[in-house]
């Protein structure tokens, strides 16, 4: 039964390597070195790869890590279910592939011919996938790497809120953030460095509108939207005059009790000091008075 069950996971392997082998646009004995290699060869695979994340318009560079001298190399980009050939070097000869089914690279990559890493310039969302480079000499290398691509941030706009259901008398100001076509990105309120609400979106692009409820308006307030990558931020302040600014009446109270308790603590230094002096002076003229007795008794012992 075990025998059994090895040979057909070894059948099911070689199917899947010969359907691989069908798929790749390059000459039969090319692919017959690149998947085959010689007796003795074995093959090194990398850990999981991270993803790096870029903004669209930027270009990226994935590292093979080391010089190649006399390798054959292979660069794959796979998205869902689909790997295609993006790049080959075989006997130092640079192959690009970005026609037909690659015509989303078309004129955007380029090799580092000694290293053989791959650089993809003016990058944007329909390059967002999985990348794998294999190298093969006396061994045979697999790397990958997984780039997300993030769009350009817009500026938050905030506007007043005038379908809000709150009562005309009421004190509360009623406020809307929104942003247009995005995605993979968070909107969000914040109070200082307090998240008051969020929302977030993921592959679509769509626009997101976030509400926001206040009595009064002071600096502390502003909308973020955010991806992974950056921000993009618009600050409220009293300037804006889309709510009531917070009154100075409200830090009249304080402000007042503040002074009085300065005049409070000047009267009562005022005071100490007055009484100090008072008792110095006092003091003093007991002294003299004290003086002139004993010098009056001195006076009459010598007589």
């Amino acid at each position: 039964m075990m025998v059994h069950q090895f040979v057909c996971f070894c059948l099911l392997l070689l199917g899947d390597l010969m359907l691989t082998l069908q798929q790749l646009p390059m000459p039969n004995l090319y692919l017959k070195q690149i998947s085959s290699p010689p007796n003795g060869v074995s093959g090194v695979y990398t850990d999981e790869p991270g993803t790096i994340s870029v903004m669209e318009g930027d270009s990226v560079t994935l590292q093979t890590g080391e010089i190649q001298t006399n390798r054959i190399i292979m660069w794959t980009f796979r998205l869902n279910s689909s790997e295609t050939v993006i790049v080959d070097i075989y006997k130092q000869i640079i192959s690009i592939y970005d026609s037909g089914n690659n015509e989303r690279f078309r004129d955007r990559l380029k090799i580092d011919e000694k290293t053989g890493s791959l650089t993809i310039t003016n990058i944007n969302k329909l390059h967002s996938g999985l990348y794998k480079v294999q190298m093969t000499n006396e061994t045979v290398k697999h790397k990958t790497f997984k780039i997300a691509v993030f769009g350009f941030l817009t500026v938050p706009v905030i506007i007043r809120d005038s379908s809000s259901s709150s009562s005309p008398s009421s004190s509360n100001c009623s406020l809307v953030c929104s942003v247009l076509n995005v995605s993979d990105v968070t909107l969000s309120w914040y109070k200082g460095i307090s998240v008051l609400s969020s929302i977030s979106v993921c592959d679509l692009s769509i626009s997101l509108s976030l509400p926001l409820e206040i009595q009064c308006l002071d600096d502390s307030y502003r909308c973020v939207l955010n991806n992974p990558i950056r921000n993009q931020t618009t600050h409220l302040d009293k300037a804006s005059q889309l709510c009531q600014p917070c009154e100075e009446s409200h830090r009249t109270p304080l402000l007042l009790v503040s002074l009085l308790l300065l005049l409070l603590v000047v009267a009562v230094l005022v005071v100490l000091f007055f009484c100090r002096r008072r008792k110095y002076t006092q003091a003093k003229q007991d002294d003299q008075e004290s003086m002139s007795e004993y010098t009056q008794i001195i006076y009459r012992l010598q007589i």
